[in-house]
């Protein structure tokens, strides 16, 4: 143990304090990382995030690295090859959907110049700290997902409903959702440019 305190979910000194302590909620504005985490969302869907981690190798197999412009060329061979991976979570309609997706994104890139850019513009480019959420009273979805989500929908996303991209918001950086005495609180309160709000 390093003595530090963290985020209650995390403390497994495994693979989910490593996720915490090295990206959950720090802003990403890659976009490959982007989709690699939005398409982990997509396939976490019922299932738990631990699961996810763990199978985190196999979908960078899978999907390329989570290269969008080589998944949206994805056709039924590639998908056969996936569903036959060793370890891969044999979901016909969610790895069909994480190549429809690619498609999409790659539109919206085209659009806005990146997908980041469209993504962070919905909250003005700043990460966004709620109030009360820093005492752990942490909702599953809220306005600003349900805007992204409906955006995304309109767009022809799949699997991004409210709660999802929620869960997205966090790990990306555009909330900051780690308790106040978490040591990742401050530091990503001293490294980022901030905004706070009442919900």
């Amino acid at each position: 143990m390093d003595g530090k305190t963290r985020c209650p979910w995390c403390c497994d000194n495994g693979i989910n304090q490593k996720y915490h302590d090295e990206e959950w909620g720090i802003p990403v504005h890659d976009d490959r990382k982007q989709f690699e985490f939005l398409m982990m969302e997509v396939m976490q869907c019922g299932l738990n995030w631990t699961m996810m981690l763990k199978k985190r190798e196999i979908f960078r197999k899978c999907f390329d690295h989570f290269d969008f412009e080589k998944v949206a060329l994805y056709g039924e061979e590639k998908i056969r090859d996936i569903l036959e991976e060793p370890g891969m979570i044999r979901s016909r309609r969610k790895i069909e959907a994480v190549i429809h997706n690619a498609g999409l994104f790659i539109k919206i890139a085209e659009e806005f110049g990146s997908f980041d850019e469209y993504l962070w513009a919905f909250s003005n480019r700043k990460t966004i700290l709620y109030k009360g959420h820093k005492e752990g009273q942490i909702p599953p979805k809220n306005q600003l997902s349900d805007r992204i989500s409906q955006d995304l929908k309109k767009r022809g996303f799949k699997y991004l409903g409210s709660v999802t991209v929620y869960s997205h918001l966090q790990a990306c950086g555009i909330i900051n959702d780690h308790v106040e005495n978490c040591f990742m609180y401050r530091e990503l309160m001293e490294k980022y440019p901030v905004e706070w709000k009442n919900a």
